[in-house]
């Protein structure tokens, strides 16, 4: 009886960990790492188990992070159930069915690079969009929150809400053990209170075990509303300049928001309604769709906005560009435009085209509303990078460059021990899912339990 972590253990990205009771397997989260050209080649790393053996795969949410491997999985010999909510049930067929597409068009771009330079075209993609759709034949129960699922050899698993993006959970697993029985807690990632259009996390259970993440365990976020007054004031001044404001934006929650708060915007007065919106992401455009779908995540105030008739992400000057031909003629737009396009955090999708035609005007802005992992495009530019590679090109950084942190899905060191001290005293922590120095930072505050921050790959008795 043991638990072991293949991902996101001391680094961000790539959650997966494994527990072992007896003969059955049941894995938490199956995640992509993310990051540079070398991240590319740890997702080509064999799992660290036998996915044939897994019989149960339980999904915290729908982040890249978080399922981007489920096709992977499933191509090397996964046969399980994949259990989660209904919203992220629907919110990981896009993502993983977009992921997919991706991998096919990096496999064909690498062909033609090596056909050019070594006279060959051998590359193969991670996963297929084949893939990607065998997978979703796997999920089969849809998980409610706080309702207790049944696994097998009376072993159960409970979602709870994490507020973090539309249908995100932590997940408790019971396990029979002596009189008690042995409960597991996976934080999966938690958002803050306060938060438009999702409810606020539930108060989580008391396990004898957590596992926590950590994105932002070492520092505070700025405050909601004076985010929000810095969101409109880029803007504006932006405007004033005669330029464009591109935003690097998550497809799942982020860009949600986002819209949200331009429409409450413009209908203050505090943005011009002539103002022109390009949300520039298929996937974010299909995102949108589903949220208003799934009302039940919603807070009051969200909820209350729906029942009124009002669609709390529209408003009069968005455009949503589907078409690569629609993309592309946003270029053509010489100022006055707010992009929102994929992804957050610059390693692919359409805004690397908006970043080529923008970062170089000083009229431009650029602003970041999320988490930049190391390694990322978006890392080096809010870093302070002078010049930028894209597409091969070398790219100047003139644009005036925002971080904006009050946005973030994550919560932030207070509200993430905030959340610790509900749990109780766990028996052992590990902490997960952060950068190593960030959890040596929280872990200090945790004086009441055993902290373990796991290697790759490490595994732990439970007995």
């Amino acid at each position: 009886m043991k638990i072991s972590f293949h991902g996101a253990a001391r680094q961000v990205t790539g959650s997966c960990h494994l527990v072992e009771w007896g003969p059955v397997k049941i894995l938490v989260d199956c995640g992509l790492f993310q990051g540079g050209r070398e991240i590319d080649e740890e997702n080509r790393q064999p799992f660290g188990f036998d996915p044939a053996s897994i019989d149960y795969l339980l999904l915290t949410h729908a982040h890249l992070d978080h399922c981007g491997r489920i096709p992977l999985l499933v191509k090397q010999g996964f046969r399980g159930e994949i259990i989660t909510t209904s919203a992220s049930r629907d919110l990981a067929r896009i993502v993983m069915l977009d992921a997919a597409g991706l991998e096919e068009e990096e496999a064909r771009w690498r062909r033609r690079k090596l056909a050019r330079r070594q006279g060959g075209d051998h590359f193969e993609p991670l996963f297929t969009t084949l893939d990607a759709l065998d997978a979703l034949d796997h999920f089969g129960r849809n998980a409610r929150y706080r309702k207790p699922l049944r696994l097998v050899n009376g072993i159960e698993a409970v979602f709870y809400n994490a507020g973090h993006i539309l249908g995100s959970a932590a997940v408790e697993l019971r396990l029979p053990h002596g009189e008690k029985g042995l409960s597991i807690l996976f934080s999966g990632d938690l958002g803050g209170d306060g938060r438009v259009i999702l409810r606020d996390p539930d108060p989580p259970p008391r396990p004898d075990i957590l596992v926590m993440e950590t994105t932002y365990g070492n520092r505070p976020h700025k405050q909601l509303e004076p985010s929000v007054r810095e969101l409109y004031d880029a803007i504006l001044d932006t405007f004033r300049r005669g330029g464009n404001v591109v935003i690097p934006s998550f497809a799942l929650e982020r860009s949600q928001e986002v819209l949200y708060y331009l429409r409450e915007g413009v209908e203050k007065g505090i943005l011009p309604a002539s103002m022109q919106v390009f949300l520039d992401s298929p996937m974010a455009i299909s995102a949108t769709e589903i949220f208003r779908r799934h009302p039940e995540c919603y807070d009051r105030h969200a909820a209350a906005i729906l029942q009124s008739g009002i669609d709390p992400f529209s408003l009069p000057g968005l455009h949503f560009t589907r078409e690569t031909a629609e993309s592309i003629a946003i270029n053509k737009v010489g100022g006055g435009a707010v992009i929102i396009a994929g992804s957050g955090m610059c390693t692919g999708g359409r805004v690397r085209h908006h970043l080529k035609h923008n970062l170089w005007n000083r009229a431009s802005s650029i602003i970041f509303v999320g988490y930049a992992a190391k390694g990322t495009l978006a890392r080096a530019i809010v870093d302070g990078a002078k010049r930028v590679h894209i597409f091969g090109e070398e790219i100047p950084v003139r644009a005036s460059i925002h971080t904006i942190g009050g946005f973030s899905a994550h919560a932030d060191c207070n509200q993430l021990y905030d959340w610790y001290r509900q749990t109780g005293r766990p028996r052992t922590t590990y902490l997960v899912h952060g950068e190593e120095e960030v959890m040596e930072v929280f872990a200090e505050r945790l004086t009441d339990t055993r902290v373990v921050m796991p290697e790759p790959h490490q595994a732990f008795a439970l007995d």
